[in-house]
């Protein structure tokens, strides 16, 4: 069995300039780094990208470090808005600057050598009749990017957000079966978002979806409350999590994902790894990947 490589999300680390996040999580042990592109840290709008993305490859690669790209940030597009135009926009011309950010995301992977790009759908507009013309958008709005990541090499891992159109592994089938199964399409397994709302526990999550796992973050969290909370101070049970993760093969990075512990984001980059080792030692024997089972529906 493979262990899992964990690395430490940048918007975790919101406060550190980048180099400094870098070198943090290099010292203390990490494998690698989940980049959220921002204007904090290296942002996708700012001039001068690829030059840019130069000069932070060369400091991942000089510090050992590999790297997924998120797309998480809360307000780079829109300073009103959270997450805001999101690929369901009814407007296209929201929906393309969207887009546009995948697609620089995708040439910044590329060129960063990243394990994955990661993003997510958005919540449906409250404009909307219902459902199928935001799976519509959704389709139509990732088709370009796919393309994108294709051509480049790199996976795009869609992740199940609560309260997003794609909020479940069933719905990222829904999504999957509507795009005509594209190889360059993978996923974005949270594990926090797996306690919190998959009808499977955490593991068995992890085994449904390893054909398609193309990144992970993990976090503790509670049954129905979406709050990523620092390891010990959730309800889920590592263990069997990472021994699952470590017979599917997943070779990605399992990303900590704590946006919201910014303020005292050194110390929990400092306590995470070592939880988390922990953890990887205690893993029970291994269960066969695919043993559980996600029903490949949605209600779209």
């Amino acid at each position: 069995m493979n262990s899992p490589r964990f690395g430490y999300g940048t918007n975790g680390l919101a406060d550190l300039r980048l180099d400094d996040a870098l070198a943090l999580l290099a010292d203390l042990g990490y494998d690698g780094v989940g980049l959220t592109l921002d204007h904090m840290h290296l942002d996708p709008l700012a001039p001068d990208l690829a030059g840019r993305t130069r000069r932070v490859a060369r400091r991942l690669a000089g510090l050992g470090l590999d790297v997924a790209v998120e797309t998480g940030a809360r307000y780079v597009l829109d300073p009103r808005r959270k997450h805001g135009p999101s690929l369901l926009d009814p407007d296209p011309e929201a929906r393309a600057r969207r887009v546009d950010l995948l697609l620089r995301a995708v040439r910044v992977g590329a060129d960063l050598g990243a394990t994955a790009v990661h993003c997510f759908s958005g919540i449906v507009p409250p404009t909307d009749p219902g459902p199928a013309p935001a799976w519509q958008r959704l389709a139509d709005s990732l088709s370009p990017v796919l393309d994108a990541a294709e051509s480049a090499g790199v996976p795009l891992a869609v992740e199940p957000e609560p309260g997003h159109l794609l909020a479940t592994l069933a719905d990222f089938h829904h999504l999957r079966r509507l795009l005509g199964d594209p190889p360059a399409l993978g996923l974005t397994l949270d594990i926090g978002h797996c306690q919190c709302l998959e009808p499977l526990p955490p593991a068995a999550c992890v085994r449904a979806a390893a054909p398609w796992l193309r990144h992970v973050q993990i976090e503790d969290m509670r049954r129905g409350v979406h709050d990523h909370l620092p390891f010990g101070e959730g309800e889920i049970d590592f263990p069997p999590v990472l021994a699952a993760l470590a017979a599917t093969g997943y070779r990605g990075l399992t990303v900590v994902e704590l946006p919201r512990h910014s303020h005292a984001g050194p110390h929990h980059a400092a306590t995470s790894l070592p939880f988390l080792r922990r953890a990887t030692a205690r893993t029970p024997a291994a269960v066969p990947a695919g043993s559980g089972t996600v029903p490949e529906g949605s209600t779209p």
